[in-house]
């Protein structure tokens, strides 16, 4: 069996983007992106999308027991929350005044730091 080698999409959200989440379990929360997982398209939000992890005794954790911690969301179920409005946006990208290529909210049309 042959292998591709394709390039993994163009993400339109990175890491220490806050995003809301807009389907699943917690749908309606917000976090920041801790990690972005780019192979498998999906995200670590802080705070979204929490399972029970149930661990052995080990020399972080002698006594064991279940911990509770972020699990991937697909990146299709969040949206940047636009920091001047505070409301979910889409992304566009666009050359700035210095030729670079920035991110863009299409609501307001402003650049995304």
């Amino acid at each position: 069996m042959e292998k591709k080698n394709t390039k993994p999409a163009k993400l339109k959200i990175r890491k220490g983007d806050l995003v809301k989440v807009m389907a699943g379990d917690s749908k309606g929360s917000q976090g920041k992106i801790v990690e972005i997982i780019i192979d498998k398209n999906r995200a670590i939000v802080e705070g979204a999308n929490m399972v029970s992890k149930h661990t052995k005794p080990n020399a972080a954790n002698p006594n064991g027991g279940i911990l509770k911690q972020e699990a991937a969301i697909h990146i299709s179920n969040l949206a940047l929350v636009e920091p001047s409005t505070g409301k979910t946006t889409r992304v566009g990208r666009k050359l700035n005044d210095a030729g670079k290529l920035v991110r863009v909210s299409k609501k307001s049309g402003e650049e995304i730091k």
